[in-house]
């Protein structure tokens, strides 16, 4: 079994992780199951910039524990609208200012009034921390385009207005499952496999 820490306690994104990677050939670890609880600024430039910031400093603490010898993956994610010139992308989680979903899907609607084009993507760069620091990193994208109102299931980021060119359906609309098998994080992890950076 491959030991793996996640560099993450939210929890859409373990329960994503772990129907790819499943057990018993994978152990999925959350920050909160390895006694991780510090604040990490994620003040980087860029998808990767971002990534690198967890995956260091996770690995670090990790070395410190029984799961030195876990793999540490960090990933960085975030909506690209082209209209507004690839925004929110990395600050998608705090496009109004906040953690706050509904906030930010407000202020998406109100950039995007008026503009012809509401084509978009999700991109999710994943990179893969060895104990000694080495690393690999993919990156993924999903395309689709913002609806003008929400669509399905509203508890998880900007997927009830973002319209999934290969479901012909919002992500809030879409099943786990069919979420999952064309996800920019779904396809990111799989590049791992078939890479076999894993």
């Amino acid at each position: 079994m491959k030991t793996i820490v996640l560099a993450s306690n939210n929890k859409h994104k373990i329960e994503e992780f772990k129907e790819l990677l499943p057990e018993p050939e994978y152990q999925i670890l959350s920050l909160k199951d390895i006694g991780f609880f510090e604040d990490i600024v994620e003040d980087g430039n860029s998808f990767l910039e971002n990534s690198l910031i967890k995956a260091r400093a996770i690995n670090k603490f990790v070395q410190s524990t029984k799961y030195k010898n876990a793999l540490v993956i960090a990933d960085d994610s975030g909506l690209c609208v082209n209209a507004l010139g690839g925004a929110p992308g990395i600050y998608s989680a705090r496009y109004s200012g906040d953690h706050n979903v509904v906030a930010n899907r407000q202020k998406l609607l109100a950039e995007l009034a008026g503009k012809a084009d509401r084509s978009a993507y999700f991109v999710c760069l994943l990179v893969v921390m060895h104990p000694n620091g080495t690393y690999s990193y993919v990156e993924s994208k999903t395309f689709g385009e913002i609806t003008k109102e929400e669509r399905g299931k509203t508890d998880f980021g900007y997927d009830c207005l973002f319209y999934s060119t290969d479901l012909h359906k919002t992500f809030g609309q879409a099943t786990e499952e069919e979420k999952n098998s064309v996800s920019h994080r779904g396809r990111a992890i799989e590049q791992l496999i078939k890479q076999k950076l894993l």
